[in-house]
């Protein structure tokens, strides 16, 4: 009783069996008192244990090594609790036929319910065959229309490329006529008869927004009387050359009206270039007066990598 933990009033095993050996050596008179005191102990009855809940069992994690072992300060030898779990058994069998007696002609029925379930079965595995064809249906349909959308956006890609190439050419082409215009105009002698008022206009078109500095410019030559080109007229030029070097090279080099292009850009920019070089031999020669464009043009000439030319029109070559 010790080993299943049941606990008992008075003196515990051990405790008698050591009274037991010491009056074994010393006589019987203490023999016979300590067996008379242990009998006592003995008679004194256990604690009646409670009853043990069902709802112990009904748990989904049952586990009977676990349940018994919690069962340690309970006062019940083991094989009264061996047979408690039987009778406990045996009643829940008496209630499981009593259930089955008692709903016997249910279980009977059972069997009539369930006739013609194949038939009913078969209709819904079809309807189920049906339902995943139109699934599969839809899916195709929902992926031709996923790749048609896909088509059509490689489409509006292409359309939007094709009409940005289209307005860099058309921007490209614009500032070339521009720059052929301006260095047609240039490039007048000057006794070439020119209205004031297509003048005016002219410089209000072309100059205006290019450059800030041409009025100072203009005011400058009458005043010099020189009739070169100002630097400031030359660097807009070069300006509007750059922008369309660089839609050339968005275009690409290769392109046909790059191609066709290519030789009036070369035209424009030696034009340029000629109107540089005279324009710096004209203020080489006004001396003092002409000191500020010299150093203006040898500016351009810096910037364009060409300081090589310019020396050598400073040395009269």
């Amino acid at each position: 009783m010790s080993g299943l933990g049941v606990s008992t009033h008075g003196r515990s095993a051990s405790q008698s069996t050591s009274l037991y050996d010491f009056s074994s050596r010393n006589g019987s008179l203490a023999f016979m008192s300590s067996s008379s005191s242990e009998a006592d102990d003995d008679d004194t009855p256990l604690p009646f244990p409670e009853a043990l809940p069902r709802s112990d069992f009904l748990a989904v994690d049952f586990d009977p090594e676990t349940y018994l072992s919690a069962l340690r300060e309970r006062h019940q030898t083991l094989e009264d609790l061996r047979t408690d779990l039987r009778e406990r058994s045996a009643a829940i069998s008496t209630e499981l036929l009593e259930l089955v007696n008692s709903n016997y002609s249910a279980f009977l029925s059972l069997g009539n319910g369930l006739h013609g379930g194949d038939d009913k079965v078969s209709d819904v595995q079809m309807s189920l065959f049906g339902f995943r064809r139109g699934l599969e249906d839809l899916k195709s349909q929902v992926q031709a229309k996923g790749n048609e959308v896909a088509a059509l956006n490689d489409e509006l890609a292409s359309v939007r490329s094709d009409v940005e190439t289209g307005r860099r050419m058309i921007q490209a082409d614009d500032l070339l006529r521009d720059l052929e215009a301006r260095l047609t105009l240039g490039s007048l002698p000057p006794s070439t008869p020119r209205t004031p008022a297509l003048i005016a206009k002219k410089e209000v078109v072309n100059d205006e927004g290019w450059f800030s500095e041409s009025e100072d410019e203009d005011a400058d030559e009458e005043n010099v009387g020189m009739i070169g080109t100002s630097p400031a007229k030359i660097t807009a030029l070069l300006e509007s050359l750059h922008k369309v070097d660089k839609l050339f090279d968005q275009l690409g080099r290769d392109k046909p009206f790059v191609v066709r292009a290519e030789e009036r850009r070369l035209r424009c920019r030696n034009t340029i270039m000629l109107d540089l070089s005279n324009a710096m031999r004209e203020a080489k020669r006004a001396g003092s007066k002409g000191q500020g464009r010299l150093l203006s043009y040898m500016g351009i000439y810096r910037k364009l990598g060409a300081s090589a030319e310019a020396t050598k029109i400073l040395k009269g070559k």
